[in-house]
């Protein structure tokens, strides 16, 4: 028996050896039946590509087959999960006839296996019991994707005690049913690949992947990761508002530019010393220039306006002044 796959599970089937090492035996007409590849895979880098074709008989037998075996030996009031993976591309034929892709088989001779999951037509079945046993879940053939199963189930031949549950892609499809699971006290095995009626002409191909055997649902099928925290956004800054006495309060005018539109103050006179009498040519002591008519570096009127000044300061000394004259009478 293969090595055990870890102390998390009893057994791994997923091909990720790159070979059938995993695997027990298998039954195959040639080495492109049961091909380990890399192309078509659920998991990791390896899958199974299945091949049927009309007439392949490897053990001569009713049907045609090509299917790889793991003697698991399940024994009676023993409890185990199964997990794995099934494709079946475009081209997959429908027929109205069995086309086994899954089944635990007893360990005698002849006839259908106590447990087995098969298509007909454009459905899937899991049928428990043989033959003369009940379909326990049907559902709709979806081809060109991954079907992804996990099935639980308590080995017995007693229907009180054996049961059998079923998760389809993650969901339970198929809450815990009692039935005979198990033949007499005959031991079980896995076989996986596909048998079907011998009447099909059609060549048929499918996959299968990460076949996995455990105690608990944990060991087939772990918990999803735990979310990872996204980092919240700071928020977008708010732009401030002005408070009701700022808003209330009237912007101030600008002043008004001296030098534009308003009248400015008349500018001090261009020279170091007072300009002469009318008709005086002397130059400019800061510009240098003549400047005529006694008119500043600035313009002609605050030099008149100085002129008239200084006459009018004459006039007064040459006038007496009466308050004087008066306060010597006294």
């Amino acid at each position: 028996m293969p090595a055990l796959a870890s102390a998390a599970t009893l057994w791994k089937g997923d091909f990720e050896t790159g070979n059938h090492s995993q695997w027990s035996r298998l039954q195959s007409v040639a080495s492109d039946r049961l091909q380990v590849v890399t192309d078509v895979v659920r998991e990791g880098r390896y899958a199974l590509k299945v091949t049927v074709k009309k007439g392949d008989d490897p053990i001569n037998a009713s049907g045609n087959r090509n299917e790889l075996l793991y003697l698991s030996h399940e024994t009676t009031n023993t409890d185990y999960f199964y997990k794995w993976s099934t494709l079946f591309p475009k081209n997959y034929p429908s027929a109205d006839k069995w086309q086994v892709f899954a089944q635990w088989h007893q360990n005698g001779c002849c006839g259908s296996p106590p447990l087995e999951f098969y298509v007909v037509g454009e459905e899937m079945r899991l049928r428990v019991g043989g033959s003369s046993g009940r379909i326990v879940w049907k559902a709709p053939l979806k081809r060109e994707v991954w079907n992804d199963f996990v099935m639980h189930v308590k080995w017995s031949s007693d229907a009180k005690v054996g049961f059998v549950e079923l998760y389809k892609d993650g969901k339970l499809v198929l809450p815990k049913t009692m039935a005979a699971t198990q033949f007499g006290k005959e031991k079980n095995y896995l076989k996986l690949g596909l048998y079907r009626d011998e009447s099909i002409s059609p060549t048929a191909t499918l996959y299968h992947d990460g076949f996995v055997m455990g105690t608990t649902l944990a060991d087939v099928m772990p918990p999803p990761p735990a979310p990872v925290p996204v980092p919240e956004e700071a928020p977008a800054p708010v732009p401030e508002t002005p408070s009701e006495t700022e808003a209330e309060l009237p912007n101030p005018s600008p002043l008004p530019d001296p030098g534009v539109g308003t009248p400015s103050a008349p500018s001090a006179p261009g020279y170091t010393t007072l300009p002469g009498d009318p008709g005086d040519d002397r130059e400019d002591l800061e510009f240098g220039a003549p400047q005529g008519c006694g008119a500043s570096a600035t313009g002609g009127l605050p030099a008149m306006a100085a002129v008239g000044l200084i006459a009018a300061a004459l006039l007064l000394r040459r006038r007496p002044v009466p308050v004087r004259v008066r306060a010597r009478r006294r």
